[in-house]
């Protein structure tokens, strides 16, 4: 096999351009909606049949799936960019570089994923899932993703590649949180004494978490959007802030939680209220350590870019399907960077040798269920 192999670069390009053009903003329901059109157009168009369009709290995910779903691959079509981005930063290809709002988070994956099944000469196992709200936290399609992936062998993620095309095999938990304090107003001239401050107490409620963090487990608790109190001239009532909790395990989530919930108020009077817990667990690396493995044999005999495994600190939806019990490998994507930037960009040659290597990871994954299925072997990680 060679990377020569892979999709038609022009087409998938074209096909790139296309998905970019059609401005997907997570907040904007109807812009989400118009991108899935066009995608469902584009997978309707390579892949042979129209995918089903699943809408929650107005949100619009796609699905196709070839039979009783084996091997799930995720991706999504919403991004963090707003209306009229693509006046500034039009789509364009320059010297080898793709540039273009959402292009490296994550349209060119979502397009590789379409061209990548479209190559299998089976796809019967295949389930692919493009959801429109993963930039928000993917508040309506969390459950969706984990009934998909249930009782799966591999779940691939499209999200981009890490630094220097490396794969992604570990990704850190998130937990978020809103800490509500409650005090007493008064006047902050004539009669402070009567008051109890919210934003003295939230002060050392911010503090008091922040210590919460352990560099060495490679926790962050970091407090971040403050708002305290109404008028100059008086003492806070109110007070709230919000934490971001990073974490490489489940029982550094869990400490956190119950540290965080059992600090007490400082200030006589003040009552605390938080809301919120975990987000999304933490992807840790033994979900990912047999399809990595698969990756990188699947990369020498193919004759592509070698790559290496990391651990990141953002989460994704492949956080979700590893917290299932499902082997997941992330950051199948474009290679790239400046995702959220203005100067996001992927690298166009990467593109078919990415293609290519979902590809064939998928085709492994679904050979290892019959494989099993048959008795002529156990599949190499993934539950049966």
């Amino acid at each position: 096999m060679s990377v020569q192999a892979g999709p038609d670069l022009d087409l998938v390009l074209a096909d790139i351009e296309t998905l970019v053009s059609c401005e997907s903003p997570s907040d904007d329901l109807d812009a989400v909606a118009r991108s899935a059109d066009v995608l469902a157009a584009l997978g309707e168009r390579l892949l042979g049949t129209a995918p089903e369009r699943i809408v929650i709290d107005g949100r619009t995910h796609l699905r196709w799936r070839f039979g009783d779903p084996v091997v799930v691959v995720l991706g999504h079509h919403d991004t963090v960019w707003p209306l009229g981005s693509l006046q500034r930063l039009p789509f364009r290809v320059d010297d080898g570089v793709l540039r273009g709002p959402g292009c490296f988070d994550m349209k060119t994956g979502v397009v590789m994923a379409l061209h990548a099944v479209a190559a299998l000469p089976d796809r019967t196992g295949v389930s692919i899932l493009i959801t429109g709200d993963e930039e928000l936290g993917s508040p309506s399609s969390r459950t969706l993703i984990e009934q998909e992936a249930l009782g799966c062998s591999a779940a691939f993620v499209l999200e981009a590649a890490a630094d220097d095309g490396a794969v992604k095999i570990a990704r850190k938990g998130v937990s978020l949180y809103r800490v509500h304090i409650a005090g007493r107003a008064a006047h902050a001239g004539l009669e402070p004494e009567r008051g109890v401050n919210a934003a003295v107490e939230a002060a050392h409620l911010l503090l008091a978490i922040s210590r919460l963090g352990d560099a060495n487990a490679g926790t962050s608790v970091t407090p971040t959007l403050l708002r305290a109190g109404s008028t100059t001239n008086t003492v806070p009532a109110e007070a709230e802030f919000a934490v971001d909790v990073r974490v490489r395990t489940v029982a550094e989530q869990d400490r956190v939680d119950a540290a965080l919930r059992a600090i007490p108020a400082t200030l006589p009077g003040a009552s605390i209220r938080v809301e919120g817990g975990a987000n999304r667990p933490p992807l840790e690396p033994e979900s990912s350590a047999h399809l990595f493995a698969q990756a990188v044999a699947i990369g020498e005999s193919s004759g592509l870019t070698p790559f290496q495994g990391v651990a990141v600190g953002g989460a994704s939806d492949g956080n979700f399907t590893a917290a299932l019990g499902v082997p997941t490998l992330d950051g199948l994507g474009a290679v790239g960077g400046g995702a959220h930037a203005d100067d996001e960009l992927v690298v166009v040659a990467m593109i078919p040798e990415r293609t290519l290597l979902l590809r064939e990871l998928i085709a492994a994954a679904l050979a290892d269920r019959e494989r099993s299925a048959t008795g002529h072997g156990t599949p190499a990680g993934g539950r049966v």
